[in-house]
């Protein structure tokens, strides 16, 4: 099984497509190439790839691969940063039956998918990304996630295990939001960075304070105020984001916070944009037994045009302090 396994993986970073690309390109590449791979008997056929990804055990392949990946993973600022994140397998979806939705761990920097769980029928991400955490060693990880993880008992979950945690902030906390919001930003010292790239200007400004002793969420050490400004063809667009940390100071300064958000995105980049251009799995009709996972841990490509900072591996890019000048926010296209 373990041959067979390599040279499906073989077939597909060459290029193949499905079982029958894997079949030929098997085909192609000769005894000498599929013996170095462990076949011992040549060729493979597609029904064979075919019956074997339908009965694999995809979870302890996972696994199996999220270990090993692991070991191949960088220092972003100095620390591991994991971004979790969710994709629905839209072409996987059959008959009445909805199409699953699978929740990521992805290194940042290095792009190694470390694990996928399945969102379970009639539930949700939050509960998935939950059991995803909990297979992990977060000792010394830092978690990004979206708002939609932004969570008591997720936040709990890390900092339990060695962790810190970097979540956005939006109106599904529609209380914790609020106060973020109402903190007095105008008098908080700020970070800015200004990129110019892909015909356009987009100047990052970042404000980060101690958290209030009022403001009640598990573990929460500092708060973070991330405005972007993007200038394209003279006209300028603000988005704010607030965010919250387990992390201290010391272990995380605004560039840092800043470098750590900012590699978040590697997640759509690095991953959902692979599976869905590079692999087309969204229009996948393959649907047997296991099937529909096989591409999933696509990791290490190169990263998407849309990102507009260059990534780091030990430390984060310089930054300006400046006095605060506030802007009236409007909606980021």
């Amino acid at each position: 099984m373990g041959a067979l396994i390599a040279v499906a993986v073989c077939a597909v970073v060459a290029g193949a497509r499905g079982f029958t690309a894997i079949g030929e390109w098997a085909r192609d590449a000769g005894g000498v190439a599929l013996a170095r791979l462990g076949l011992e008997r040549g060729g493979v056929d597609e029904s064979t790839l075919r019956r074997l990804f339908a009965r694999l055990d995809a979870g302890h392949l996972d696994a199996v691969l999220g270990a090993w990946a692991a070991t191949r993973t960088a220092l972003v600022a100095g620390r591991r940063v994991i971004a979790i994140d969710g994709k629905t397998v839209r072409g996987a979806r059959g008959g009445s039956s909805q199409a699953p939705h699978l929740v990521a761990a992805l290194a940042h920097g290095s792009g190694a998918v470390l694990g996928q769980v399945a969102v379970r029928e009639k539930s949700n991400e939050i509960p998935a990304a939950r059991d995803l955490l909990a297979a992990l060693d977060l000792d010394g990880v830092v978690i990004t996630m979206d708002a939609m993880h932004t969570q008591h008992d997720t936040a709990t979950l890390v900092t339990k295990a060695g962790g810190d945690y970097v979540p956005t902030v939006k109106a599904n906390q529609k209380s914790l939001f609020a106060q973020l919001k109402a903190l007095p930003w105008t008098s908080v010292p700020t970070a800015t960075r200004t990129d110019r790239g892909h015909g356009r200007r987009a100047t990052r400004a970042i404000k980060v304070v101690d958290v209030p002793a009022w403001i009640e969420f598990s573990g929460a050490v500092q708060v973070v105020q991330l405005r972007r400004t993007v200038t394209r063809k003279g006209r300028r667009t603000v988005e704010i984001d607030y965010l919250i940390t387990s992390a201290d100071a010391t272990a995380a300064p605004p560039a840092v916070l800043a470098t750590w958000v900012q590699s978040h995105w590697q997640i759509e980049n690095r991953l959902h944009w692979v599976r869905d251009v590079t692999f087309n799995e969204d229009r996948s009709q393959i649907r047997t037994g296991n099937a529909p996972r096989a591409s999933w841990r696509a990791y290490a490509t190169p990263p998407s045009p849309c990102s507009a900072w260059t990534d780091t591996t030990t430390s984060p890019p310089p930054y300006d302090i400046t006095p605060a000048t506030p802007t009236a926010p409007s909606t980021c296209s």
